[in-house]
């Protein structure tokens, strides 16, 4: 029992003292009336994949340029690798790599000179910059693609290209923003992978994406953003500890009678139920056990079901609680 609490308290004090490689404290930035990133705090730790989350509008986008000196804040603080981060700070900035959204090659090149060029910008010495580029095509799995310029390339393959000329030079800090936009699931399949083996070779990651599945594959801790703040952070598995839905249970039954529906409806810690064409949702808040009273009660009223399927709750229904389910512009 002591050793086990060695082993809690252990990893505790080692999370608390890993590097803060970014530091942001007390960000503001205002677009007149509008707060768009309100006394923001955030960390991201040497070696750690960070997910950004957050809906349309939340803030986030605006402060990820904030963080790069992009946009001028209005107040705060941002401090990468323990120094202030500024417009100027070319020493810092060439230690970061950014793949942002929209596309951002140059049609007239092919793909070996684009990520080339990229390179370029921050390695000089034409070996070094050689096996750098060798390295980002063998990452993006692009090696037959070379001399094909971007207008050649499906879309999975230009986002692959896209990311290889943001991190070709090796950057110690990634950001990715929506890298897997519109990509088929093979490119999808590439594209994550790849990010799995930058983060082992070294490097620290900023991962923004609308697609949970692929954050909670991804991401070591999670930061929600809404309305300009922090709204919740933690790993998965904290984050879904943090929200009162508790287990999810689906089934198939035709003849569902009103009086055993009110039966259902009476179970306890039901949050919500939901009948459409014999197609039955249920959702409860905290404990367990819900599944063998469910079965009890059905057997009782002699109800033919099927297809009867028990889940936890997933990070897009963390995410759901925690901002809403209204639809943002």
């Amino acid at each position: 029992m002591i050793e086990k609490l060695y082993n809690i308290n252990r990893n505790i004090i080692w999370e608390d003292f890993m590097e803060n490689l970014i530091e942001v404290r007390g960000l503001v930035k205002k677009y007149k009336e509008l707060t768009a990133v309100d006394n923001l705090d955030l960390d991201v730790k040497k070696g750690e994949i960070l997910g950004l989350l957050g809906p349309n509008g939340s803030g986030k986008s605006t402060t990820i340029n904030c963080i790069l000196s992009l946009l001028k804040k209005d107040s705060g603080s941002v401090k990468i690798f323990g120094k202030e981060m500024s417009a100027d700070a070319y020493d810092i900035k060439k230690r970061i790599g950014v793949v942002f959204q929209d596309v951002a090659v140059y049609d007239e090149l092919t793909v070996y000179e684009n990520i080339d060029y990229f390179c370029g910008l921050y390695i000089q010495d034409k070996s070094e910059r050689k096996e750098l580029v060798k390295r980002a095509l063998d990452l993006v799995s692009l090696n037959d693609f070379v001399k094909f310029k971007p207008k050649k390339l499906s879309g999975g393959l230009l986002r692959r290209l896209n990311i290889a000329c943001g991190i070709a030079h090796k950057p110690e800090i990634i950001i990715l923003d929506e890298p897997t936009v519109a990509v088929d699931p093979q490119s999808r399949n590439n594209i994550l992978e790849g990010i799995k083996k930058l983060n082992e070779d070294g490097s620290t990651i900023i991962y923004t994406s609308h697609y949970m599945d692929e954050v909670d594959f991804l991401c070591d801790n999670i930061v929600i953003i809404d309305k300009g703040k922090v709204i919740a952070k933690g790993t998965s598995e904290q984050l879904k500890d943090m929200i009162e839905m508790n287990e999810k249970i689906s089934f198939t039954a035709k003849e569902l009678s009103e009086d055993v529906i009110v039966q259902i409806e009476s179970l306890p810690h039901l949050m919500s139920f939901e009948n459409k064409d014999g197609n039955v949702k249920l959702n409860f808040s905290h404990g367990d056990g819900y599944l063998m009273k469910l079965i009890k009660l059905l057997d009782e009223n002699n109800i033919n079901y099927s297809s009867l399927n028990v889940e936890k709750p997933s990070l897009n229904d963390v995410f759901l609680e925690l901002t809403g389910k209204d639809l943002r512009d």
